[in-house]
């Protein structure tokens, strides 16, 4: 488990992490979003000991990264995949992690095999791979000690959609085994998929967490009717928020019971009703975090 307490992180005058508190628990992909600046990177940086706390305390398994004897074997962290050493081939960056963790050699072959580097594309130097490619070769040095908790930082970026999914598989298998998985990422519908709990950061605080299927069920109702305007009307008359949806839909700010409910009282025959859990992490996460949208949220 990763436990998060009061973590606070100050640059001079400017608060980047701002009282964090979370959990990710085993067995679980904890989902870790915000927009660029939130404080994510800042965070997970403090989590393995590359920057230090200001206040506050990140434990792994109730230790601090620095007090691991062998983090490697405990923890497997992928935080910028374009920081390997660009000399280097593939292979030989996993021999290396290989020799520090005291692991069998066979260890490095099975890796390249999991994440799917050929024995050309692992003999090849890294300045010469694609950033799918070195983030395959990431993915590969954090699990390659066998470690019980994943801390990946985007490492979606610049895989195709089949490697999207391929890593999507490879962490929702890690999680079913136990092991625990915290995630960042931009890519919403990937962490709607795969995720387990989510947590959302906005300038630096939390705005927003708990299991993904509270969360989304938190989101409300989408509801359709061949009189939408009266549909409409209805719902507002009964004290519900409706907001008209660029297709004709209905979301509304309740569980779909109720939606029915009032809908049957006013004799209006319905098209569609259901949970708003198709677009509800995106509508939520630019809602909680639209303060620190660098593009900005249209009103």
């Amino acid at each position: 488990m990763i436990t998060i307490d009061g973590l606070t992180k100050t640059y001079g005058t400017t608060l980047a992490v701002d009282d964090v508190t979370f959990t990710a628990a085993s067995g679980r992909v904890t989902g870790f979003l915000g927009p660029n600046g939130a404080g994510k990177s800042t965070t997970m940086r403090i989590m393995v000991g590359l920057t230090r706390a200001t206040s506050g305390h990140a434990t792994i398994s109730g230790r601090r990264f620095a007090d691991l004897p062998n983090p490697g074997l405990e923890v497997g962290v992928l935080l910028d995949a374009s920081a390997q050493h660009a000399g280097r081939t593939g292979r030989e960056i996993l021999t290396l992690a290989q020799q520090y963790m005291g692991l069998p050699r066979a260890r490095v072959e099975e890796m390249l095999a999991v994440v799917s580097l050929t024995p050309d594309e692992a003999g090849r130097r890294v300045g010469e791979y694609s950033l799918g490619m070195r983030q395959r070769l990431g993915i590969a040095t954090a699990l390659i000690g066998d470690p019980e908790v994943l801390i990946l930082d985007e490492p979606a970026n610049g895989l195709d959609p089949a490697g999207i999914r391929w890593m999507r598989d490879l962490l929702r298998g890690y999680a079913d085994r136990g092991g625990t998985v915290l995630l960042s990422s931009h890519l919403l519908h990937e962490i709607e998929v795969i995720a387990d709990d989510i947590v959302m950061i906005g300038l630096g605080r939390i705005v927003s967490q708990g299991s993904k299927t509270d969360l989304l069920r938190a989101a409300g109702t989408v509801v359709r009717a061949a009189d939408i305007a009266r549909l409409e009307q209805a719902l507002t008359a009964a004290g519900l928020v409706t907001t008209r949806a660029g297709d004709g839909a209905l979301h509304t700010d309740t569980e779909a019971a109720r939606v029915g409910t009032i809908a049957l009282g006013a004799g209006i025959a319905l098209t569609e009703l259901r949970a708003a859990e198709g677009a509800g992490l995106e509508e939520m996460f630019l809602e909680l975090t639209s303060a620190s949208q660098r593009e900005g949220v249209p009103a």
